[in-house]
């Protein structure tokens, strides 16, 4: 399905009304998101379409917003969690987890465990509690989500020491008490701060198997999960609206898994090596998306719009920083602050003129970073940026409404 659809793709798309200019033309543009949006939901609308939003075989959901616009799309029920299942019960490094039963224990932003109370609620007609029991909030009989606070670096311990009983009692229906940790990176890194200041190791299990899917996970954090964990720690790229494109190994290396879709790498600036992804997916029967710009962006391994070649998913397409030396990714920051040090933990690039710049920092330990490791950083950070850059070490940097990191701050 690389550019153009296939004859066998065309079929599948041909009563959708907003494919009908394209089909006449014989040629399809890249399809953005206000497109999309609309004329929704009626520029989808098909007979097979109406038919199975009755019948309950279809669903409106929104996207999650948390980088970009929310957006309204059509999808199967369970689409994304399905596409998770696949990949989990297919993955070389941690299928023999899936095929074990284990369960799922998902430790990640307040708004998808809000997300599954509400559904549950729903499910059995009466109003969600204002704070979700662990029965509210398993979505299904393999997976159950832990966090009930906006901020987890400001998690209390009782809340830690809930959050692994919680852990300890799903492992219980394993036979050798194993258990699937999911999770958002930096969640898990708070935890993981928490219970070495609390001395709670004794009461935290640990996992068969861990993917962290919810957001970019940066260098120095993953490094750091990898420090504590000794099972495979496996990142998964996706969306709310295409289900899961790639997964890396336990090594770091991505392996497409573009079960019927395809990507196009497209350049985000003449001559800059990084792409846009473009995919066309037909893996959505109700709402298939062709040559639609999802705003991610990757670096590949050699530089070439290569999709078997991705190497980075680096950050989205509008939030590219301009810099004279061409456009820069939330990556290619991540990648600087990593080779400078790797005590930080949370970071975030405030622009404070027009050649200036502020690098506000915390630390996996608590503490500032050494005059060394502060002057690379500061010159790695201007050099990247082309700015005078300062940097700021904080006890704390908020988490933002989405329940997820913005590696710029406001305006910037």
């Amino acid at each position: 399905m690389d550019g153009q659809p296939t004859a066998e793709v065309i079929e599948q798309i041909r009563d959708i009304p907003i494919y009908r200019d394209a089909l006449a033309k014989g040629h399809f543009p890249i399809l953005d998101k206000p497109e999309i949006a609309r004329g929704f939901p009626e520029n989808w609308m098909t007979p097979r379409l109406s038919a199975a939003l009755e019948a309950g075989e279809a669903e409106f959901v929104l996207s999650t917003g948390t980088n970009h616009a929310r957006m309204q799309i059509i999808r199967p029920p369970y689409f994304l969690l399905h596409s998770y299942y696949q990949l989990w019960r297919e993955h070389p490094d941690i299928a023999d987890t899936w095929e074990s039963g284990c369960r799922r224990v998902s430790l990640t932003t307040v708004l998808a465990t809000e997300h599954v109370a509400r559904v549950n609620a729903a499910r059995s007609g009466v109003p969600p509690r204002p704070v979700p029991t662990l029965d509210d909030r398993w979505l299904d009989e393999r997976t159950c989500y832990l966090n009930l606070r906006l901020d987890p670096a400001l998690w209390e311990r009782d809340e830690v020491v809930r959050m692994l009983a919680e852990i300890r009692t799903a492992r219980q229906a394993h036979p050798r008490g194993w258990y699937h940790l999911d999770c958002s990176g930096y969640h898990l890194a708070h935890l993981v701060r928490k219970v070495s200041e609390w001395g709670l190791w004794d009461d935290f299990p640990p996992p068969a198997s861990i993917i962290h899917a919810y957001e970019y996970t940066p260098v120095n954090v993953r490094r750091f999960l990898h420090q504590h964990f000794a099972c495979p720690v496996i990142d998964l790229f996706g969306s709310t609206e295409l289900g899961y494109l790639y997964y890396s190994d336990q090594r770091g290396t991505y392996w497409p898994h573009l079960d019927k879709m395809s990507v196009e790498l497209h350049p985000v600036a003449p001559e800059s090596t990084i792409y846009e992804l473009i995919v066309s997916s037909v893996r959505n029967p109700f709402m298939p998306l062709i040559r639609y710009r999802s705003g991610d962006c990757v670096r590949t391994l050699d530089g070439t719009p290569d999709p078997s070649k991705i190497a980075q998913f680096c950050g989205r397409q509008q939030e590219l920083l301009s810099t004279p030396r061409g456009p820069v990714a939330q990556g290619d920051l991540d990648r600087c602050i990593g080779e400078a040090s790797s005590h930080v933990f949370v970071h975030q690039l405030q622009l404070t003129g027009d050649a200036e710049a502020l690098l506000a920092y915390t630390t996996f330990n608590g503490a500032p970073l050494g005059d060394d490791e502060a002057a690379a950083l500061e010159h790695g950070v201007g050099e990247l940026t082309g700015r005078r850059c300062r940097i700021e070490h904080r006890a704390h940097i908020p988490i933002g409404r989405s329940g997820k990191y913005a590696w710029l701050a406001d305006g910037a």
